[in-house]
C-alpha cells in the first residue's frame, strides 16, 4: 500500500472526528507507528477546542474534509527543504539508511507530491511559502484565528 497517497487515509473517519469535536465530543484518535506501518492499539483522547487543527500533507485532497474546514492552509515548502527533512526524519527517526530513503523519495514520494499534494493547494485560503519561516503569513493566519475566537471578541 502507498501511505502517501489519499486512498491510504481513513477520510470518513477523520471526518467523523471532526464532526465530533465541532459539536464539543471528544474523539479517540487512531495512533500510527511508522516503523511498522501499521495502526498501534492504542488511541489519544482528543478534547474539543475554540480552534482543531487538521494537520497532513493531504488534507486538501478530500472534498468533504475541505468543506468542513473553516480556513485552509497550505504551508509551501521549497522541494530541496522537503527532502531533507525527509532524510532527517527518515535516517535518524525511523531508522533507514539514505539509500533507502532517497530511492522512497524518487519513487513514491515525489511522485506522490506532483500528483496530489502540490494540485491540492488550489484548494487553499492561504498559501504560506517559505514554510514555517514566513513569519508574515503565520502572524495574517494567528490573527484572523483569534478574530474567530469569542475570548478576543470585543
Amino acid at each position: 500500500m502507498n501511505y502517501d497517497e489519499p486512498a491510504a487515509i481513513e477520510w470518513p473517519l477523520l471526518c467523523s472526528h471532526l464532526q465530533e469535536l465541532k459539536e464539543g465530543r471528544s474523539v479517540e484518535m487512531p495512533t500510527y507507528d511508522f516503523i511498522t506501518c501499521s495502526r498501534l492499539d492504542k488511541t489519544i483522547r482528543v478534547e474539543p477546542r475554540d480552534v482543531v487543527v487538521v494537520e497532513g500533507i493531504l488534507v486538501l485532497a478530500d472534498k468533504p474534509l475541505r468543506d468542513m474546514m473553516d480556513v485552509k492552509v497550505f504551508v509551501d515548502a521549497d522541494a530541496d527543504e522537503r527532502l531533507i527533512r525527509v532524510i532527517h526524519r527518515d535516517c535518524i527517526e525511523r531508522g533507514r539508511t539514505p539509500q533507502i530513503v532517497i530511492d522512497r523519495y524518487e519513487e513514491t514520494l515525489k511522485p506522490m507530491h506532483e500528483l496530489y499534494i502540490e494540485p491540492s493547494k488550489r484548494y487553499a485560503d492561504l498559501i504560506v511559502p517559505q514554510g514555517g519561516h514566513n513569519r508574515v503569513a503565520i502572524k495574517l493566519l494567528t490573527d484572523y484565528i483569534r478574530s474567530l475566537l469569542p475570548s478576543f471578541k470585543k
